[in-house]
This record gives C-alpha cells, structure tokens and sequence, in this order.
C-alpha cells in the first residue's frame, strides 16, 4: 500500500488545455505542446525547469520529443501507464510520487488526441488478428459472438445490472440528460447550447442494446496538460495551487480489459472499489466530503456502479441517487459539472480532471458553491485509478 503520506506533498500548479472539436487541423504534438506550454504559464515555470512527464497509453507524442521541444535540460522522471482511460487520474498519481520522493521537480502530465479526425476506437476494427499478443488473443474469445466495440462490451455489464436491481434506460438517460444540461452553460462543451431531454434520449437510435446513441461518449480532438510539483514549491508560484490529497490503481480478482464477464458477479466495478479503499484510507476522507464529482463516463452504465463503488449510495440503489436528481445541478453531488465526455469532449478522461482542478480553484463555468474537496474517476470496465483533489 502507498504511503498515505503522499497525501498533500505534491500539488497541481498549472492547467492548460487546448480547444475542443471534431477536427483539430494540427498534430496531436502541436496540440500537446500548446497545452503544456499554456499550463506551464499558468504554473509561472520556464519550459526548461520540467524534468519530469507523464502520460498513458493509446499516446502518440513521446515524452523525449516534448523534452527536446520544451528545451529541457534534464529529464529525470518519466512514466506511460497502461489501459488507456482507465489511466486518466493515474499520471497526476506517478508525478505526485515523483516529486515527493525527490525523483523530480516538474512534472509535466498530458494527453492530446485527435480521436475523431485521425482514428476511431469504437471502430471495431483493431487489427487482433496481425499482432497475437495475450490481450488481443484474448478478443478472441468474444469478437466471433458480436462483442466487437466498447459499446457491446458495457452493454453486457449494463443488462446484467438492469437485471440485477430493476435499473432502466431512463436511468441511464437521467445520467446523460445531467450532463449535457451542464455542457450547455459551458462554452467549451462540443455541445454548448445543446441540451436533450429524457425523451431526446429514448428517442436516440440503438448502438448496441441496451446503449442508445446518447448514453455514448463524444470521438474528439483536443489536449489537457497539468504541471505537478512539491505542494510547498506551488504555494509560492502564481498560480493557484490544487492539493493532490490522493492518488491510487485498482485491478480487482478475474480482471481482464473490457471483458471481465467470468467474475461471478458482473454488476459492480470492483476495480474501482479498489480505489475507492485506497483513496479513502490515504486521505481520511468519506464520501460526505465531497461538494462535487467527476465520475468517468465514457457510458451512462458505469456511473451507477461507480456511485455505489464509492458509496455515495448503497449497492443496487444508484438508480434511486439518480432519480431524485442528486448528480444533476443544485443536487447533493453535482457530477460532471463540465458536461462530462458525454457533453464537453472526450480526452481520455484528461479533460476531467482538470474540471476538478477548476471547481477546487473556484473558476468552473458550472461552479459548486464552497468546494474542498473533488473527487476524480478514471475508465471503467479497465484496470483503473482515481485521485482525490482539493484545497490545502
């Protein structure tokens, strides 16, 4: 177990992102580097001082062109993590490690991404069969049955739990209707201006039942970066500093990526418990301390197990968190107060983290009155991690 320690040594000191579209028109490099040198202004550090990068995979900018581009003098720290979203909050983890253990300095965290202009990972098309690896081998097993995109493979948790404790797909659009209400009010959203009702939701064609077309995430472009140095060192920089109170990884029993359908239980995410545990021991903190979430949701399906994963309501009963309004605005526990990748753009989850590094600072477009504390989920259905943020 890491040293519950880490909690409050190393903080977010700068964010930067670039804008979010259908088609970029630049390299996913040029899209890193404008984020990064726009979070490193924020931060008030010269490029040069970074000495530290970390990002996850599905990434095509390598961390040694952005030293050479950055002018860099030394790079001492640099990670990629595995399992693509489901490693979203994980850099801030690895580079809040690196600098309270002295391993680095800066540490620059970054995704860029041209996932809607360049390549498209609900495709389902992959290439499995040229590279014979252990995990795509593994595909092999569910491809030939129909189990070819992200979209199949949640649908199949998402019956089962539908089964299991009466949840609907109104539900599901309850989840999607919240988000895109607060994408509406953010100019930043791909879907500003652009609210649905439950009845848009229904009405929305079938992507893989029992999936409708809007409890599907966005294909985007665009970048987020953040620079994460010792809490003490941002305090006196210029910019706003957001404590990293936690960070943690979760790969539960029977894990595979996407595909943990031999479990003996299929209606929880019990990777994400694993987070949940570690999160909550290494920051003394519970679900009531929290003003505000971002729960990943690249899937309506899996924010209502992500909700009981970290008890903000017991197991089988998020449906009724959701029905009373509780994650939409002016509820308990506003989530995705950005439009979430549902409403805003799909970064990778990036782009939620660095909602919760504005609701902390108190500049969101959506803000949460009196927020202390956020918390950050990664990808679900994935080996996964989570962060806790807040203020000092």
């Amino acid at each position: 177990m890491m040293d519950a320690s880490l909690g409050g040594r190393a903080a977010i000191a700068g964010l930067g992102t670039t804008e979010f579209s259908k088609n970029s028109g630049r390299t996913e490099l040029r899209l890193a580097m404008e984020a990064t040198l726009a979070a490193l202004k924020d931060a008030g550090i010269d490029p040069s001082e970074v000495d530290g990068f970390s990002s996850y995979s599905v990434d095509k900018v390598p961390e040694y062109e952005m030293a050479r581009l950055l002018g860099c003098k030394q790079v001492r720290f640099f990670s990629q993590v595995p399992h693509g979203g489901g490693a979203a909050c994980a850099p801030i983890m690895h580079a809040a490690m690196a600098v309270a253990t002295g391993a680095a300095d800066t540490v620059v965290v970054y995704r860029a991404m041209n996932e809607r202009s360049w390549y498209r990972f609900g495709s389902g098309s992959y290439g499995f069969d040229s590279t014979p690896i252990f995990e795509n081998v593994n595909y092999g097993w569910y491809m030939p049955h129909g189990f070819h995109t992200p979209a199949a493979w949640v649908g199949m948790f998402a019956r089962r739990y539908m089964h299991a404790y009466g949840a609907t797909s109104e539900d599901f659009g309850r989840v999607a209707v919240a988000a895109r209400d607060f994408a509406a009010t953010n100019p930043n959203a791909f879907f500003y201006e652009k609210p649905i009702t439950l009845a848009d939701h229904q009405a929305s064609r079938w992507i893989c039942e029992p999936l409708h077309l809007l409890d599907c995430c966005q294909e985007s472009d665009g970048a987020v970066a953040m620079v994460i140095t010792r809490a003490d060192r941002a305090r006196d920089l210029p910019g706003q500093a957001v404590t990293i109170k936690a960070g943690a990884q979760g790969i539960a029993d029977g894990q595979q990526v996407m595909t943990s359908f031999y479990r003996d239980d299929i209606t929880g995410l019990p990777e994400m418990g694993v987070v949940a545990r570690e999160l909550y021991a290494q920051s003394g903190l519970g679900p009531e301390a929290f003003q505000t979430a971002i729960i990943y949701d690249h899937f309506t399906p899996f924010v209502l197990p992500q909700l009981e994963e970290f008890g903000f309501a017991r197991r089988g009963e998020a449906k009724e968190f959701i029905r009373e309004g509780h994650h939409a605005r002016g509820g308990r526990l506003p989530i995705n107060t950005h439009g979430g990748q549902l409403g805003e753009a799909y970064i990778h989850g990036m782009n939620g983290v660095a909602e919760a590094v504005r609701q902390v600072r108190g500049t969101a477009v959506n803000q949460v009155d009196d927020v202390e504390n956020v918390l950050v989920t990664a990808g679900t259905g994935v080996p996964t991690s989570g962060l806790i943020l807040g203020t000092a």
